[in-house]
């Protein structure tokens, strides 16, 4: 509905977590199958199809997985190509299923799927970190993408679809966020208005797109995008603003001793 680009909310402390996170995602990204292979290769060729696939069935979450804690058994693929279809290779590897939860925070389908997800983080991640703390909210990340996560797999416990993305984390900061700061004004492009800038309300920008996950993921609107976890937004967003909820009336504690100016970053 909106595109948020920058907040004015200024923070006390630089956001080291945040900084941390978004490059670790980056980071993790660069390594992936789907950003190698062109550079060596035909991305949609069937050996880079084949290794995109199993990169993600041995790193990222599977609902089945997380619902009974057992690795299902290797799968193999069939391609479809323009030389008709191809049997991917079956390759055999252990996994955790609950630490694929973990890796599966830090991967994505994407450009536009990374960028988005980081966007979210950047521009509302700060502000929740200054309150929570650093230590805090790097633990208070973590738990949004797990809960998140097997929120999705108990809501699909027969699904073998694998999920990546740090958006059920993100989800969590927006929650936290809109209880924190529901005054807060965020700039956010409006791609109906021809993406025309305005400031608008954080109860308005999080809280129309807290209304967009929840109807997609009940299936009351019809989307294009059906490969995306909406139910793990929801249930990401919800655990966020519930953990953040007793801090909504206290007072942020000082800033560091030695600390007196107030650092501000345009988004």
């Amino acid at each position: 509905m909106v595109i948020p680009i920058h907040d004015d909310n200024p923070v006390r402390r630089r956001p080291v977590v945040v900084y941390l996170l978004l490059l670790i995602n980056v980071a993790v990204f660069l390594t992936e199958p789907i950003v190698k292979a062109p550079l060596v290769t035909n991305p949609s060729s069937v050996a880079s199809v084949c290794e995109q696939t199993t990169y993600f069935d041995r790193y990222a979450a599977i609902p089945k997985e997380l619902v009974s804690n057992r690795q299902l058994s290797p799968r193999r693929t069939i391609v479809q190509s323009d030389q008709g279809s191809f049997a991917c290779p079956v390759q055999r590897y252990q996994k955790v299923p609950a630490l694929s939860v973990l890796y599966s925070m830090f991967l994505h389908g994407g450009w536009l799927h990374l960028l988005g997800n980081m966007l979210f983080l950047w521009v509302f991640g700060n502000n929740v970190e200054d309150r929570l703390g650093r230590l805090r909210f790097l633990f208070f990340y973590l738990f949004s993408g797990y809960a998140a996560a097997y929120g999705f797999a108990f809501g699909n416990t027969g699904s073998t679809t694998t999920l990546v993305g740090a958006s059920g984390a993100v989800a969590g900061v927006l929650g936290a966020y809109l209880v924190l700061f529901p005054r807060a004004r965020v700039t956010s492009l409006v791609p109906f208005l021809l993406f025309l800038p305005l400031r608008l309300p954080a109860w308005l920008v999080l809280g129309s797109w807290f209304l967009l996950q929840y109807v997609y993921s009940s299936g009351g609107a019809v989307t294009s995008g059906a490969e995306v976890a909406y139910l793990a937004h929801v249930v990401g967003f919800l655990v966020g603003a519930l953990l953040a909820w007793p801090l909504r009336q206290r007072r942020p504690p000082p800033p560091p001793r030695g600390q007196a100016e107030v650092w501000r970053y345009g988004y």
